[in-house]
């Protein structure tokens, strides 16, 4: 990760008029602090504000973050080479959410839907893929792309498909009324910028998912934005839905960052509706995937993501980040033809948009990687230690 040192590569074009919220973990404590970060300057607002969470619950968690007094701890540039380095032993990039639950919705690009067929037509057999694809194209064509999900038309394109032996599982949820929403990971285990994103040993056939995550409050109401990867194992996945939560949910297999930015005058939800995001993945071996998500395309709007993860039927008291889904599936072929894309270790993985800045992460085994050991009893701990410590602060 050598080409991406500089504390400039990972803001945003804007980064003087965004408000940019992360956590850092602190050795000296022994813990993670709640920044800020400003221009150069990484400032520390744990004294006022203990978790990102809490922060996420003010009327106004931009204008709090404006009138926090903060001390600049670190320059960002030290933080971003620890964490590009990966040295634990200096201040470094955590996933700047905390207490969050983190939710993801699938499905919500045309393009993945048809791809999650081939995957159940293909069982998870990637060596099938080529031949399920090019059924599958003539079967559906471009007959979906301008589809409404849950709409007549959506409707009406069910009963066809249905009669021809194609209904899937996934087109119900990428054409009928309700979204696909899951949990993507327990609370505190998500990876920040720099960290390695762990792929499972018994993966075969696996790929990046560049998405925007929502953050929202308690009450729904979305209060800011970052970057994720929604890593999927699609040979686990495509041998049986129900293996979803084995396909999604590892050690390091959630990445989330660089920064929350806090929704704030002319930044709004609105702001991101035709984004791009873009992924890169540039192997050891020379290869080179490129791909991009144009969230112009999605499927369903925000508001309806939201509405179905949170509600009278679900809340989140702690507040909730939200993957909306991604447009892209590799079908790139990287070493047989007809084989498509697979992670191989020391991928690098860059996800960016003008907005957001970018999360950069390298692949390897999960099994490899450091064990998630600071969980919620550990943030509890730290956290009461430091009401002996350092005293809040209440502004």
């Amino acid at each position: 990760m050598s080409q991406t040192t500089t504390p400039q590569q990972i803001l945003p074009v804007d980064a003087e008029d965004a408000i940019l919220i992360g956590r850092v973990w602190d050795p000296a404590t022994q813990g993670p602090r709640v920044v800020h970060v400003r221009g150069e300057e990484v400032y520390d607002l744990t004294p006022e504000v203990r978790t990102v969470a809490e922060l996420m619950e003010h009327e106004d968690p931009a204008n709090r973050v404006l009138r926090a007094a903060g001390t600049p701890r670190w320059t960002l540039a030290e933080v971003v080479e620890a964490s590009v380095q990966q040295d634990r032993s200096r201040p470094h990039l955590l996933a700047p959410i905390d207490l969050q639950v983190v939710k993801a919705c699938g499905v919500t690009f045309v393009e993945s839907m048809i791809e999650r067929v081939i995957e159940e037509r293909c069982g998870g057999d990637f060596n099938r893929a080529a031949e399920v694809r090019n059924t599958v194209a003539d079967v559906l064509g471009g007959s979906l792309r301008s589809l409404r999900p849950g709409s007549d038309q959506a409707q009406e394109a069910k009963k066809v498909l249905t009669a021809q032996g194609m209904w899937s599982q996934y087109l119900e949820v990428g054409l009928g009324p309700d979204p696909e929403v899951f949990t993507k990971a327990p609370v505190l285990s998500s990876v920040g910028y720099g960290t390695g994103i762990g792929i499972p040993s018994f993966s075969s056939w696996n790929n990046p998912e560049p998405e925007l995550v929502l953050i929202l409050d308690s009450a729904g109401r979305a209060r800011g934005a970052t970057l994720g990867n929604d890593v999927n194992l699609r040979d686990v996945e495509g041998r049986s839905a129900l293996l979803l939560g084995m396909a999604k949910d590892n050690n390091a297999s959630c990445a989330v960052g660089p920064f929350i930015r806090l929704f704030h005058d002319g930044f709004t939800l609105d702001s991101l509706r035709t984004e791009e995001i873009t992924l890169t993945v540039d192997g050891e071996d020379g290869y080179r995937l490129e791909g991009r998500n144009s969230l112009a395309r999605i499927s369903r709007p925000f508001e309806e993501l939201i509405r179905a993860a949170h509600g009278r039927h679900h809340q989140y008291p702690d507040g909730f980040a939200l993957f909306t889904g991604t447009l892209f599936a590799p079908t790139q072929d990287r070493d047989t033809e007809g084989l498509g894309f697979t992670h191989k270790d020391g991928d690098l993985v860059t996800i960016s948009s003008p907005l957001l800045g970018a999360l950069i992460n390298r692949t390897g085994q999960t099994e490899q990687m450091q064990p998630w050991t600071f969980g919620i009893r550990a943030l509890f701990a730290y956290l009461a230690n430091l009401s002996e410590t350092e005293p809040l602060q209440l502004k």
